[in-house]
């Protein structure tokens, strides 16, 4: 292991395609969380350095409903708002995507 590393942890997503590669099943484990099931959809961003630019797979499944793949987006949305404030401590700016996620959902009828 890398210096200062002490514990890895694995997070696995298997993807089940149909013969026109389209997902048909989507299943995932993290080992130290105890998830080991299928899901409809993921979104998996990752930052590359050498690139320094965002690398992104969106999958949903045949089972995925539309109204599920709206929620979905406006709690991805919701949650980046968090992430962001605790990743940088830009109050104002997490402040903006919450916003934007709450019209977000109005404008969806998610919400009241």
């Amino acid at each position: 292991m890398a210096e200062g590393i002490v514990k890895t942890s694995e997070i696995k997503i298997t993807v089940g395609l149909d013969e026109n590669q389209v997902p048909e099943k989507i299943n995932w484990t993290a080992s130290d969380g105890g998830i080991d099931g299928p899901c409809n959809a993921f979104m998996l961003s990752v930052w590359d350095p050498k690139e320094n630019n965002t690398l992104r797979i969106d999958l949903w499944n045949k089972e995925m409903k539309v109204d599920d793949m709206k929620k979905f987006a406006h709690q991805t949305l919701a949650t980046m708002a968090e992430t962001f404030e605790r990743a940088t401590g830009e109050k104002e700016a997490a402040k903006m995507l919450t916003d934007f996620s709450r019209k977000f959902a109005e404008e969806l009828k998610l919400i009241g």
